[in-house]
């Protein structure tokens, strides 16, 4: 099998008066790309929380706490001005995501209030102009508790698994595989992230050739309950 990710360009600027799913289609129509079947379309949310709306003006660095403490539902660890925040999603990063790049001076981009709610939308409205079967990932960046340096990953999902369960499984020796679940979509958001990069401005790539079951998964079957979660 072999994987193809191709940036999506020509997005430019979007606001909340946008549709993310139309954004993509004249995109790809002034490339001259098609949507294939089983294609994963992979959105970074930014642009999706633009349209949704969820950007606040910021005054001040007190102002920009405030929103984060607002946008927190817990707040786990604190280093200097970095804070370790869950979110009402069950996201464990920091800062409760709120984020400041990419915007204007003054400006802060939320999260999305239902990320997988999001990217189904998305998928349904491009999977009818497109007449095809897809699936769509909204991706953001987080750091992570046991390797230094970011990586993007999932935050919403539609359309394929969020996670492959091979338990029950064997390996190639013949070994019943016990624990191994494969973050599939995780993979997914990290992979494109490498043809959209962190200043291209590219906000949207296509993964394509993979062979993935035709399971509905969501972002949040992901997140770790706190009973799994040792480092709570």
């Amino acid at each position: 099998m072999s994987v193809e990710i191709v940036p999506v360009v020509g997005i430019g600027e979007v606001t909340d008066t946008d549709d993310i799913a139309s954004v993509i289609t004249s995109a790809l129509a002034a490339m001259n790309v098609g949507l294939r079947d089983r294609d994963v379309v992979v959105v970074t949310h930014k642009i999706v929380s633009k349209a949704e709306g969820q950007v606040r003006t910021i005054e001040s660095e007190e102002a920009y706490r405030a929103l984060v403490a607002g946008e927190a539902v817990e707040i786990l660890r604190r280093r200097g001005d970095l804070v370790i925040t869950k979110t009402r999603h069950g996201f464990i990063c920091a800062n409760a995501a709120v984020d400041r790049s990419n915007v204007p001076q003054g400006w802060a981009v939320l999260l999305p209030d239902d990320p997988d709610a999001s990217a189904h939308r998305i998928r349904l409205r491009l999977q009818r102009d497109h007449d095809v079967a897809i699936g769509v990932v909204i991706t953001d960046t987080f750091g992570r508790a046991w390797r230094r340096g970011l990586c993007d990953v999932a935050i919403g999902v539609s359309g394929i698994p969020a996670i492959l369960d091979l338990r029950g499984g064997r390996d190639m020796q013949g070994r019943v595989l016990e624990v191994t679940e494969v973050a599939v979509a995780d993979e997914i958001a990290a992979a494109a992230d490498l043809a959209m990069g962190k200043a291209s401005g590219i906000p949207v790539a296509i993964v394509r050739g993979l062979d993935l079951p035709a399971v509905e998964g969501r972002a949040r079957d992901l997140v770790r309950t706190a009973s799994e979660d040792m480092f709570r």
